[in-house]
């Protein structure tokens, strides 16, 4: 076939073999995506009872290379730097003295060193700030990491903007401490430095010049103990503004439907308020805090003046030496000016990793056994014995719930809402575990089998679709990456989706919005069911699949569905009579536990509560089910189930 042929729907390459046959999903084969970037070569240490910056070491040692490199630089680079002053006396000294030839000797030698502190500068800055992005780019790999481990539970008790937060801003707040720390603890070395000079020309002066420090000290633990809890309630209150921002964005269709915007701005504003007074206090803190550390170093200037022009007239030191002094007090007042900025951010970057440790603190509750196998050849058999859970202690969801069915066997299972339909499927995906009983796939517990090959046997078709913000394309071919653009095509034309595909602005390349809302809801379940058919699953779950769907469009879809079902076990929860016609056996819970089973025809004329569950989700509603005059419920010709 030639580039411009296609075959009989339109579609190249599709068209039947010589038997007159269609070609067929592919066998159920595991994703196989390579890695392009390195994983992360260390984590947190789990020891939670060390401080956070203790807990992060392991990451900074995983990039000693570019922190070795970045502290030697610094450190010649610093050396330079405080050189200078020292030259500097003898500069003056020479040119008091009338020394010519020392003068220029000393004026190359500070040449030499602001060209040494240039390059050394330049290559210590970039490799400690690379040293704050690397170590952020790891922990941005590891919370993800990790949270894609996390069990729904978690997520069944925290919000998203919680997370969101967490995962960005939190991470940034250690980030940027990473980033100026290393720079701060060079003016700490410099500080040394400098002082190590000062000592070596003369202790009393550099004793004068440090006297005012032990008052830095005290003032710099009072601002560490007043902004430590507000950076903490800061950065909790952000991640509640992020939830609200979150959930109207997520949610913009109640929100205007119910023209809500202006209570929604008033309640963003109240969470906006509630930040606002927690930084309005840390900048309270810091105008009274900070100019006292940055303040004090300075009159350790003014006595230096005083004291050292004392000794300069009375002979006693040079002016040279004098002027070396003034520069030295003046380097040691820079760590003091990065003080108050550094304990803040400092802080700020605890409060943020104690919230990421949080996450990184949460122990999976779903994860694979030590003995855990892979399902190789699935068969399809599933077992629910005695299943008992609830998602919470108090409120039994499943209580005694047993179900046999057989490989390849089409099952529906209904019931009134909050009797535990959904749950089932849930737990047969090893979403959660059972309270109580198990649950089996080919004789085998879902406990005691890989998330990973459990996840690949068992296909889920949600009723609420989720589609991804890239091309329909991509959204399909989400269960199998690899697949080829034909294999999409199969599976779109078995969920009748090909049709509204192909009339998109792109096809198949077309980027569906967020969510996948630019669609209408019953093409992101159509796109939905697609991307499950295309990982063919050998046991295939519908969960109300097919309830935005048009009934001429569900009834292609059925079709399709029941030549894909051949061979491949099925359960389906569904409301629409329509629906459980592709089910052989009917399966009727109330009360977390099998009420009543058999084929659609054997209930309707069996049991009531079947018919009413119908009745109260038909289209036209309760009227569908009428009364036979003897008390019970009836049902009316359209639930008669002729033509089964």
């Amino acid at each position: 076939m030639t580039a411009t042929e296609t075959g009989p729907l339109g579609i190249p390459g599709l068209e039947p073999d010589e038997a007159g046959a269609r070609p067929e999903l592919p066998e159920f084969e595991p994703i196989g995506v390579s890695a392009q970037y390195a994983p992360p070569t260390a984590g947190i240490d789990p020891d939670k009872t060390k401080g956070w910056m203790k807990r992060m070491m392991p990451l900074v040692r995983a990039h000693r290379r570019t922190l070795a490199i970045g502290v030697i630089t610094g450190v010649f680079a610093l050396a330079t730097q405080v050189a200078v002053p020292a030259a500097g006396r003898s500069a003056v000294d020479a040119a008091i003295t009338g020394d010519r030839q020392a003068l220029w000797i000393v004026a190359v030698l500070i040449a030499v060193f602001g060209i040494g502190r240039l390059a050394f500068g330049g290559v210590y800055r970039f490799h400690l700030f690379k040293l704050g992005w690397n170590v952020e780019t790891d922990l941005r790999a590891i919370v993800y990491e990790h949270l894609t481990r996390l069990s729904f539970s978690y997520y069944d008790r925290t919000q998203s903007g919680q997370v969101i937060s967490r995962a960005n801003s939190d991470i940034r707040s250690v980030q940027l401490l990473l980033a100026f720390g290393p720079l701060v603890s060079m003016n700490v070395l410099m500080f040394v430095m400098a002082l190590g000079f000062m000592v070596y020309i003369h202790p009393w002066l550099a004793l004068v010049a440090l006297a005012p420090l032990p008052g830095v000290y005290w003032f710099g633990l009072k601002f560490r103990d007043r902004v430590f809890p507000l950076s903490w309630v800061s950065q909790a209150r952000m991640a509640d503004l992020a939830t609200i921002v979150d959930e109207n964005v997520n949610g913009t269709r109640v929100v205007k439907s119910f023209a809500a915007e202006e209570r929604q701005i008033a309640l963003l504003g109240r969470s906006a308020q509630r930040i606002q007074w927690a930084n309005v206090e840390i900048a309270k803190s810091r105008s009274r805090w900070n100019p006292l550390i940055e303040s004090l170093p300075r009159l350790g200037t003014a006595m230096v003046v005083l004291y050292g022009g004392w000794l300069a007239i009375e002979g006693i030191v040079s002016i040279g030496t004098l002027l070396a002094f003034s520069a030295y007090v003046i380097m040691l007042q820079v760590p003091f000016r990065m003080a108050g900025f550094v304990l803040m951010q400092g802080q700020r970057a605890g409060a943020a990793a104690q919230r990421i440790y949080e996450i990184l603190d949460e122990v999976p509750e779903i994860i694979d056994s030590p003995a855990a196998v892979d399902i190789v050849e699935p068969q399809g058999l599933v077992d629910f014995d005695d299943v008992r859970f609830g998602y919470n202690s108090d409120t039994p969801v499943l209580d005694g719930f047993s179900l046999h069915i057989e490989p390849g066997e089409r099952v529906a299972i209904v019931g009134s809402t909050g009797s535990g339909k959904s749950t089932v499927v849930r737990l047969l995906d090893r979403f959660y575990d059972v309270d109580g009983g198990s649950v089996r796939i080919d004789g085998t517990d879902v406990r005691d089998v890989t998330l990973r090959s459990l996840r690949h046997t068992v296909g889920l078709v949600l009723d609420e679709p989720f589609l991804f913000s890239a091309s329909v394309h991509d959204n399909v071919a989400y269960s199998r990456p690899g697949a080829s653009r034909a294999e999409v095509m199969v599976a779109a034309q078995a969920a009748q989706a090909h049709g509204f595909i192909s009339e998109l602005a792109e096809g198949y390349d077309t980027v569906v919005g967020e969510r996948g809302y630019t669609l209408s809801g019953g093409q992101r379940q159509r796109i939905a069911i697609a991307r499950t058919l295309l990982s063919n699953p050998k046991v295939l779950i519908l969960d109300d699949a097919t309830s935005a769907i048009d009934v001429t469009v569900e009834e292609a879809i059925h079709e399709a569905l029941r030549e894909l079902m051949a061979n491949r076990t099925t359960i389906i929860i569904a409301h629409r009579l329509s629906t459980i016609s592709l089910a052989e056996r009917v399966v009727v819970l109330d009360q977390g536990r099998v009420a009543n089973m058999g084929t659609h025809a054997e209930l309707l004329a069996t049991d009531p509560h079947y018919v009413e569950i119908l009745a109260r989700h038909s289209d036209d509603g309760p009227h569908d089910a009428v009364d036979n005059g003897d008390g019970q419920r009836g049902t009316s010709a359209r639930f008669s189930g002729n033509g089964w």
